[in-house]
């Protein structure tokens, strides 16, 4: 598979000081990003968080106002995008209906004068990378929506650029299909190693496919980490809102002890900030510690308790979701696996119960929303 790319040596991108402004909007606001060579890169943010602007950027379909981007050691800003030698894959895959699957991914080959006779061996090469192997004399109309995804890809990997540019190539796939398709382009990275930088708004793609993640809103880098660090210790409510699903309660910190109201919280990781901040809560680390309906309640001593009154426990096929109202009103949720005959056994609306939460579990974070 990697024969596609021999000799092509990924590159690192060094981004400095990008901005962009629309009018009153700032669609960059100053971004400083490095970018490994042969990672896979994700930028993930809400719809006009500046993310597939950044892109654009790196790509040569919109220049900075002001700032550096490299591609090495190579200074790229005033490049224009053909120069560039990055390959590309758009929301739309932008493929040539009346070309054949063949001529599709030869585009890029012909437009840089290669022989017809290493054309065909490249084209043919690309499209086995692709799983499309034999596929070359189809019609584009001929294809499903996963197949033209592949051809769309093998036409931006043929020409064995050093970097690939990636902009929610998934989006219009359905669930079971984009599932699919993240395991396999995740695969195609790990065997071509191509600088990747990936575009998504979808936060379970991103922890799925990514070395890092850069989640971008209004134009800023609000935390670059790992998927892991990313979804357990965001850097501020931003995150951690956008990152799978929490629940905020108030927390003040002093003379080292963290409080939820009157009561104190078992933290494994006790921040160095004072005053308020706030407990994220996330579903699937609540466990049930006991139901009320028994008359017994259950003390852990690693684990921070909260009493409640189910709202509503909703089955969802896998899994369960229970919301719990806290003495305060404020609805917090827990979610569970569902096993055999089990989901009868569980609280139901009115019920008592009490929530554990283990102290390695219970992440404070900033109150600021950035």
């Amino acid at each position: 598979m990697s024969e596609i790319i021999a000799g092509a040596e990924a590159l690192p991108i060094t981004i400095r000081g990008a901005t962009k402004t629309y009018g009153l909007v700032s669609a960059l606001d100053n971004v400083d990003l490095d970018i490994r060579s042969g990672e896979f890169m994700t930028l993930l943010g809400p719809s006009g968080s500046g993310k597939t602007t950044l892109l654009m950027v790196l790509a040569g379909f919109t220049r900075p106002d002001h700032g550096s981007v490299r591609f090495g050691e190579r200074e790229i800003v005033r490049t224009p995008p053909h120069k560039r030698d990055v390959g590309m894959v758009f929301q739309s895959y932008a493929l040539f209906p009346h070309m054949t699957v063949e001529a599709n991914v030869a585009f890029p080959l012909k437009l840089r004068g290669v022989s017809k006779a290493d054309m065909a061996v490249r084209v043919e090469r690309a499209l086995e990378t692709v799983q499309l192997g034999g596929y070359g004399g189809r019609r584009i109309d001929q294809l499903s929506g996963g197949q033209r995804q592949r051809v769309a890809l093998a036409r931006a990997i043929v020409f064995e650029p050093r970097i690939l540019l990636m902009d929610e190539p998934l989006s219009a796939l359905d669930k079971k299909l984009r599932e699919q398709m993240q395991i396999e382009l995740r695969r195609l990275h790990d065997k071509l190693g191509i600088t990747t930088v990936y575009v998504t708004h979808d936060q379970r793609e991103a922890l799925t496919m990514s070395d890092r993640i850069a989640v971008i809103n209004h134009g800023r880098v609000m935390q670059l980490g790992t998927p892991e660090q990313i979804y357990e210790r965001p850097a501020n409510r931003f995150v951690a809102d956008f990152i799978g699903e929490s629940t905020f309660l108030p927390v003040t910190i002093s003379d080292g002890t963290a409080r939820f109201g009157d009561m104190p919280l078992k933290v494994a990781r006790m921040p160095e900030a004072t005053g308020e901040m706030l407990l994220m809560l996330r579903p699937e680390r609540l466990q049930l510690i006991a139901n009320g309906a028994s008359g017994v309640f259950e003390t852990c001593s690693d684990m921070n308790s909260f009493k409640g009154i189910v709202r509503e426990t909703v089955y969802q096929g896998d899994s369960f979701l229970m919301y719990t109202a806290l003495d305060d009103g404020t609805e917090i949720s827990l979610r569970g696996m569902t096993r055999r005959n089990s989901f009868a056994n569980l609280p139901t609306a009115g019920d008592e119960i009490q929530l554990g939460l283990h102290c390695e579990d219970t992440v404070l974070i900033s109150a600021k929303e950035s």
